[in-house]
């Protein structure tokens, strides 16, 4: 398996509806989780009386762990297949999911949407699906779970499918850029291999169609982009500015500015793994210790880039947002805080300019008195302290944001235009 071949995978959908248990079963068909971890709990399952091998058992407690914090190898949330090495954005369980999904580092590429086959499309299923295709996923695939629940039947895995049918037409998702697959993931159902249950079924199944995502370009053509997560002193190297480059090329002996600290120098060295390395390119996370930049000078949330078309620092932004949850109603003048990249700003929402109809895109009303859960909107933006961040359609990566308000998410979204200071 080459480094080359990566696609970050958001598995998302209801939180009933099985997702932590197919991310414990895949995790298990690729051989992705130790032996030992394995033994381990399936004496404790037998202990316990749940005799067998109590495979959900196994995943519960691995899940939990996760919770408590007990650090469990970072390979739990990796996995390989013939084709790729997945990282699953959104290990279940992380309560800050929609955040994950849309600050940087974890942008999804693909989505594996999990519908329970007794249950249907629930309204976590919409939020989710909605966010995808406001964040740009194009591809998904629909594991309608427990199939075993519902005797695996064909017409059960229908009613599903017509259900999330109608629900990607409401979001203007191409209902042919998704696949569907009946699977089980508590029994193993079509995820590693054909199931004897669904003879009824002849398409593909999961690791198949995971293996059959087309390959997200690297953009490394396009310009330097490397938001900073940590500054350093280190001694004997001076200041060590740490991030993951986006896109474009971080080089030694290149000119590089950071803002919006406003600052520049040039590369002195890049660092990955404990060694030097001339270059680093998109999805490398990276020490670099830039001449002249002293600890002071630059801070968690700025944005390296080329020195002579340094990253924009907007005065104000136009940006569309989904507004997922609000206990009362938005309106002008509302500032929460934005997380864009790793950065953190609280900005002031100047003008709410129009409505936007979620199904179809289009204006559903201008200059609307106020905003709620469920809406959709293009606003006018603010932000209280300089804030590097692009327009999506010229850099995604740094062109998504979480809003968050009252230690929960608000709402999602993209920027559509800068407007520089």
């Amino acid at each position: 398996m080459s480094d080359e071949r990566h696609q970050n995978l958001a598995i998302i959908g209801h939180v009933d509806h099985g997702k932590s248990t197919l991310v414990g079963r895949l995790l298990y068909e690729t051989g992705s989780v130790p032996e030992h971890v394995i033994e381990q709990h399936k004496e404790e399952a037998e202990e316990k009386g749940k005799g067998g091998f109590e495979f959900a058992y196994v995943m519960d407690n691995l899940a939990e762990e996760r919770e408590r914090g007990v650090t469990i190898d970072i390979a739990h949330q990796e996995f390989s297949t013939d084709e790729y090495d997945f990282t699953i954005v959104d290990c279940p369980g992380h309560r800050d999911f929609v955040k994950n999904m849309i600050t940087g580092a974890s942008q999804a590429d693909n989505a594996v949407l999990v519908v329970a086959a007794d249950d249907g499309v629930a309204p976590q299923t919409q939020e989710h699906v909605f966010l995808a295709r406001t964040l740009g996923i194009n591809e998904l695939i629909v594991g309608v779970n427990k199939m075993d629940l519902v005797d695996y039947e064909e017409s059960s895995y229908k009613e599903v499918v017509a259900e999330v049918e109608d629900l990607l037409k409401q979001v203007q998702f191409n209902t042919e850029d998704a696949s569907f697959i009946p699977i089980s993931a508590f029994e193993g159902d079509n995820v590693a291999e054909e199931s004897e249950n669904t003879g009824w079924y002849d398409g593909e199944i999961l690791l198949e169609a995971l293996n059959g995502l087309e390959e997200p370009e690297p953009p490394t053509d396009a310009d330097l982009r490397m938001p900073i997560q940590d500054v350093y002193t280190i001694s004997g190297i001076g200041t060590v500015a740490v991030g993951r480059v986006e896109t474009g090329l971080l080089e030694t002996g290149a000119n590089v500015s950071f803002q919006p600290s406003d600052v520049s120098g040039e590369v002195k060295s890049i660092e990955m793994h404990h060694e030097e390395i001339p270059q680093a390119e998109p999805g490398d996370n990276v020490g670099t210790n830039v001449r002249g930049i002293g600890k002071d000078d630059i801070r968690r949330g700025d944005v390296c880039g080329p020195a002579d078309d340094p990253p924009s620092v907007a005065e104000t932004f136009e940006a569309q947002i989904v507004v997922m949850q609000h206990p009362s109603v938005i309106t002008d003048g509302y500032t929460p805080v934005f997380h864009a990249h790793t950065a953190q700003v609280a900005c002031t929402i100047e003008s709410i300019d129009a409505k936007i109809d979620p199904s179809s895109g289009e204006v559903a009303e201008k200059d609307p008195d106020f905003i709620q859960s469920g809406d959709a909107a293009k606003v006018t933006v603010r932000p209280q302290k300089p804030l590097s961040i692009e327009p999506a359609s010229e850099i995604s990566e740094l062109g998504s944001f979480a809003v968050r308000d009252m230690g929960q998410t608000i709402a999602a979204g993209q920027v559509l235009s800068v407007n520089e200071r």
